[in-house]
């Protein structure tokens, strides 16, 4: 007869073993969907700027062009995707793909500065207060 408590240990040392899926943080997040345009810095200057239509935004001067406070609600709504365009289709004026991953996955509530906290993914939390950690 097996020992219960042998089998349990050697259940949980397995588990331990098992490579566990981890979620990227906020700077890699940046780096995979916003680098490419924003840069590095966030200040605009990606390789992938040059073949715009106009400049990307400097993400490093949200909160200096907001009145020295960062803008988290904006900030969201622009990456999510609610710019005002029809659903399933990029902002008119903005060359801003859509961030399907980002928006799936554990929701939390965050409040991006309005005083409302909304159930928010959490790797659009991220994301944005990674930005906040860019200001200048």
């Amino acid at each position: 007869m097996r020992h219960p408590l042998l089998i349990l240990s050697l259940s949980l040392a397995l588990g331990a073993c098992v490579e566990r899926e981890t979620q990227p943080s906020g700077s890699e997040d940046f780096a995979s969907y916003c680098a490419a345009c924003h840069g590095m810095s966030g200040k605009g200057d990606g390789e992938g700027a040059t073949a715009l239509g106009r400049k990307p935004a400097d993400l490093t001067q949200l909160s200096a062009k907001n009145g020295g406070v960062f803008p988290g609600t904006r900030v969201m709504a622009k990456i999510w995707g609610y710019t005002g365009a029809a659903p399933g289709r990029q902002d008119a004026g903005s060359p801003m793909p859509e961030f399907g991953p980002l928006l799936q996955g554990d929701l939390v509530p965050y409040d991006g500065g309005d005083g409302i906290a909304t159930p928010t993914p959490v790797r659009l939390v991220q994301i944005t207060e990674y930005l906040k950690a860019l200001q200048e």
